[in-house]
């Protein structure tokens, strides 16, 4: 019997010094992906990844970044390329040595249908880039996140918690949530509906110790104006389909601040103009 096949998949548009940082974290881990394939959305990465590497070529839609719909072409090819465990890693991430081993052993392990989510510390700026030696010692999770110690595989129930930048699961389990919802398009809330789509259809959420993740800095901002059009659609779409609110915090600061309106089941901007003004702010280091 042949031994499993893992499978990283990564959606580009841009970063592309990221993703080099991230090729360079895969080249360095304890266990190498036995499949690349990296979705690039409106981009061309392939002169500077390994020759192995499958890219897949996904357009830009008239409404924004289709990253659902990225992330499932990225999974269906992997799957087709004979993936036994597939890991989803943000292009901002550099894998941890041990990331994909540990992941590994989890999947071993664990004796039902699972998503497996694991830390991941957010970077301070840097001119130089980001050494893979000194990683290790940057490891700083972020606090919102649970961090159980290297080996533990730990349950959750707050689905909620769940984020796309660094997470595993089988094509079984795969195949059981359905993939991403494709309506969602551009920044915002569709992590969450795969998570609550996980649960509803009895799939257990586990952190995964050790399997860290280093998020390489870029400009944000808090609450992320830049994205506000996005964020609107998606938590219509959410709403819809599950009827609640997500992105809770994000979604109350922007209503503080007059920029959009609930009222019962439906939200909006106030003015196209408080949009524009917020979008002509962009993003500020956080």
């Amino acid at each position: 019997m042949s031994a499993p096949r893992v499978a990283v998949v990564t959606v580009v548009h841009g970063r592309h010094d990221h993703l080099r940082r991230q090729q360079d974290g895969l080249r360095a881990s304890l266990r190498t992906p036995d499949v690349r394939c990296v979705v690039a959305i409106d981009d061309d990465p392939t002169d500077l990844l390994d020759e192995d590497v499958e890219v897949i070529p996904c357009d830009r839609t008239s409404r924004g970044l289709p990253l659902a719909r990225a992330r499932n072409l990225g999974a269906e090819r992997a799957i087709a390329l004979g993936a036994d465990l597939v890991m989803f890693l943000d292009v901002d991430c550099i894998p941890g040595a041990t990331m994909i081993d540990r992941y590994f052993a989890a999947h071993a392990c664990v004796r039902r249908p699972a998503l497996l989510a694991g830390p991941v510390t957010y970077l301070p700026p840097s001119e130089h880039g980001y050494p893979l030696a000194g990683l290790p010692d940057a490891t700083n999770p972020h606090p919102a996140r649970p961090n159980p110690p290297a080996g533990a595989v730990l349950e959750e129930t707050n689905y909620d918690l769940f984020w796309s930048l660094s997470f595993a699961t089988t094509p079984a389990v795969w195949r059981r949530i359905g993939g991403f919802c494709e309506e969602y398009v551009g920044y915002g809330a569709e992590d969450t509906d795969f998570a609550t789509q996980a649960a509803r259809r009895d799939v257990a959420l586990y952190w995964v110790g050790g399997a860290h993740a280093y998020h390489q800095h870029h400009p944000v901002s808090n609450p992320p104006v830049e994205h506000l059009g996005d964020i609107v659609a998606n938590a219509a779409t959410f709403h819809r389909r599950w009827r609640r609110w997500p992105m809770p915090g994000w979604l109350d600061e922007f209503e503080r601040r007059g920029l959009i309106t609930r009222a019962d089941d439906q939200i909006s901007l106030t003015t196209p103009a408080d949009a524009a003004s917020a979008l002509a702010k962009g993003p500020h280091p956080t």
